[in-house]
């Protein structure tokens, strides 16, 4: 932001102190609804203010997921951290720092949200690019922000008292700026008028899920000794399966259907994850029906892997007119669930203490996928 406008946002976060949260939120709209925020997330708000949207996404995500509010005002933050502490959210943090240059590491959080501040930087591409880069394989954006008509000639801009209106994008500005750092799936709609030539309008966007430098590629028998490994790493990381040790490849592959297994090769051919499908019934009326696994090495997680296989996955099984996916997954592996939800699956149920595993009862979390294709 420029020093003018950081002037003004920081008069209006002393001044806002002492007033209840409600009344302290500055925005244009509604961006956690936008983001459609699901448990065991990490969300990220740029320009977090007061603190609303923090606490609401804190609140939606729940006590496995975390929500980070950025801002560049020192007083607004205190203001943001008191209201967290007067309500209790335990898992939102406050973080000091432009939104130019995010101070999170790359790939760390799985939804972006913004309340009617990208139109006050200076340095848009600035913001979209570290968007980009913070975004995990797959996430995405949920943006309240101010859009400009295309009508708008310089002289208004000049002429504007509205401090936004200066330095907002228009749709197809917009829509650039996110394919320019790699973003798809953009969605602009407007949502009503601010000014003359101002609109709000919320923005949706994903990160590709594919992950640079890794290819996805039908696995085959020369794949077997390092998918056994990574499935047998998987068991002994006590979350992936009810069972204790990989079998036999000749055991694994009868057991597997061949046109429905896939690994992640990184440039030199070495296997990084995989994923293979199982059919849930040998009678005729389930033969659309598949239960799968995804393994990643424990060495390369969180870098889209999962979602990359997943994605070949539901493509394929789409292809040869699968209607469902599912498979049960141990509560305690929130990394997989959140990784499934983003592919599209839903929690069907819990099945409690449906088995022991090392002595100890555990349940299973039931999910699926039902095509819109098939």
């Amino acid at each position: 932001m420029t020093e003018p406008v950081r002037a003004r946002y920081t008069a209006k976060a002393v001044g806002l102190a002492d007033k209840p949260l409600a009344q302290s939120s500055l925005g244009c709209g509604d961006p956690v609804a936008v983001a459609e925020l699901h448990a065991g997330e990490t969300v990220l708000d740029l320009g977090s203010g007061a603190g609303l949207d923090v606490l609401v996404s804190a609140r939606r995500v729940g006590p496995t997921g975390r929500a980070i509010g950025l801002d560049m005002t020192p007083e607004m933050l205190a203001v943001a951290r008191r209201h967290a502490a007067e309500q209790g959210v335990a898992n939102a943090e406050f973080l000091l720092g432009r939104i130019e240059d995010v101070p999170l590491s790359d790939e760390s959080v799985d939804v972006v949200i913004s309340n009617c501040v990208i139109t006050l930087s200076a340095d848009k591409s600035g913001v979209f690019a570290e968007i980009a880069r913070v975004l995990r394989p797959g996430g995405r954006i949920g943006i309240a922000d101010v859009l400009a008509d295309f009508s708008l000639t310089d002289a208004e801009r000049a002429a504007a008292e509205v401090e936004c209106l200066d330095g907002s994008l228009t749709t197809d500005e917009y829509v650039a700026a996110l394919a320019g750092v790699g973003l798809t799936d953009i969605q602009i709609r407007r949502t009503h008028d601010v000014a003359d030539k101002l609109h709000a309008a919320v923005v949706r966007a994903t990160k590709p899920i594919r992950p640079r430098g890794v290819a996805i590629a039908v696995m085959t028998a020369e794949h077997a000794a390092q998918v056994l490994a990574i499935y047998q790493a998987g068991l002994d990381g006590g979350n992936a399966s009810f069972e204790t040790a990989a079998p036999s490849w000749g055991h694994w592959d009868a057991s597997h259907l061949p046109r429905h297994r896939f690994v992640a090769l990184d440039s030199d051919g070495t296997v990084l994850g995989w994923i293979a499908a199982s059919p849930v019934s040998g009678r005729c009326v389930y033969a659309g029906v598949l239960e799968h696994s995804v393994y990643v090495h424990p060495d390369h997680q969180a870098r889209g892997i999962g979602a990359g296989l997943l994605d070949a996955y539901v493509s394929a099984s789409e292809a040869a007119g699968v209607w469902t996916l599912q498979s049960g997954i141990f509560p305690e592996n929130t990394a997989s669930l959140a990784l499934h939800r983003r592919a599209g699956f839903r929690v069907v149920g819990t099945r409690a203490r449906i088995g022991q595993h090392h002595g100890t009862w555990r349940d299973v979390v039931l999910i699926e996928r039902r095509s819109s294709r098939v």
